[in-house]
């Protein structure tokens, strides 16, 4: 490889980084700031960033301070929908082993986006559909991707959000809220129970190793998904979480041993 096409090579690792830092940050920062966490010289900062902004992939406020610029949505957006496509073999795979709902929800700002969905063939359906955004706290996809959150994190998120009840059973204090996501690290996996919607239970595990915060559940009545049928149902969660890791790192997925 020629010192040209290395360098060049080298130039778009370093950009690349430095936009994951701005979005690790929360989407804005100074250069000093990009200096000190990715230990790159001011110099070699701000000439990708000259050049990110021109593209419309970072944009300049006006206090000199540096911001994810628009141009990202199109490809957040887009590549979303391809993770929901992806998704798809693996939630019909949930959908046949435990005859319910299977959902895929990435925690996008501070609410949850559905990816993908594979409907059960039971003729109730719950209420989620693709392309909708709720507030974590009552959702078991929301609860098992905060459990992975610092929980000063956590407690700024709901600061933010509120926790509006959506049932009586809904969580809306953040002391039993981070008590509860205790309980989902120690489980490996969170359930909503009557929280977003009366009469729907939800079961719900993170996607491991995933380029974004990913997770995937089953969903439906409380009368079907019943604490005997967690115990069966929670193992294939696991598994097929196992197996849709994989094939997004782009390797054969393993078949757990039984």
């Amino acid at each position: 490889m020629s010192a040209d096409r290395a360098g060049g090579v080298q130039s778009l690792e370093r950009a690349f980084d430095l936009l994951e830092r701005m979005a690790d940050a929360g989407g804005e920062v100074g250069l000093s700031e990009l200096s000190t966490s990715s230990g790159l010289p001011l110099p070699t900062i701000h000439r990708l960033m000259r050049t990110l902004v021109s593209c419309g992939y970072v944009r300049q406020q006006a206090n000199r301070r540096y911001a994810l610029g628009p141009r990202l949505i199109r490809l957040g957006e887009t590549a979303s929908r391809l993770l929901g496509t992806w998704a798809r073999p693996f939630l019909a795979e949930l959908v046949e082993a435990t005859g319910e709902t299977a959902n895929m929800a990435l925690l996008d700002g501070d609410e949850v986006v559905y990816v993908a969905q594979v409907p059960s063939r039971h003729s109730m359906r719950m209420f989620t559909e693709v392309g909708r955004r709720v507030l974590p706290h009552s959702t078991g996809v929301g609860k098992a991707l905060l459990a992975d959150v610092p929980p000063q994190d956590v407690r700024a998120l709901l600061a933010r959000t509120g926790m509006p009840a959506l049932t009586e059973r809904t969580i809306t204090e953040p002391d039993a809220f981070l008590a509860e996501l205790e309980r989902i690290r120690a489980l490996g996996y969170a359930v909503d129970d009557n929280e977003q919607e009366v009469g729907v239970r939800c079961l719900a595990v993170t996607v491991p190793d995933s380029p974004t915060m990913a997770a995937i559940s089953i969903s439906g009545p409380a009368g079907r998904v019943t604490e005997a049928a967690t115990e069966k149902i929670i193992p294939v969660l696991h598994q097929v979480a196992r197996e849709l890791s994989a094939a997004l790192a782009n390797t054969t997925p393993s078949v757990p041993a039984p």
